[in-house]
């Protein structure tokens, strides 16, 4: 997940957004069983570093199929308090390793109030 769709929305929000701005985007991930999901925030944490914040979450689209709307609803696609999914701290600490291992990040993953966590990574737009 982090090499598939996590690092190039990363770039991607890097290259589109001004310096001294938080932008933030959610990707997905998966197939017909269920489908992975990561909201990404990214901010300018020092000249050539950037932070990124990392939630994951899973929505399994069998049960979703099977109790409730197919596709699931917006908001079990969303985390509280716009949604109703649930943050998945083994999921963003396994991504969020392999992201720093492949930005080669700067400092340690790292909690945040809002269940995300946080490594600061040397800026490279290639």
């Amino acid at each position: 997940m982090a090499r598939a769709v996590v690092e190039p929305a990363v770039l991607k929000l890097v290259r589109q957004y001004p310096r001294g701005r938080s932008f933030a985007t959610t990707v997905t991930f998966g197939g017909d069983d269920f489908t992975m999901c990561a909201h990404i925030r990214a901010q300018w944490a020092a000249p050539g570093q950037v932070q990124i914040a990392l939630a994951c979450w899973v929505v399994n689209m069998d049960t979703a199929r099977y109790l409730g709307d197919n596709p699931p609803a917006r908001e079990e696609m969303r985390l509280l308090p716009e949604g109703t999914a649930e943050w998945d701290e083994e999921l963003t600490s396994r991504v969020i390793g392999h992201l720093a291992a492949r930005m080669n990040a700067l400092t340690p993953a790292m909690p945040t109030t809002d269940e995300h966590l946080t490594i600061t990574v040397p800026l490279v737009l290639t």
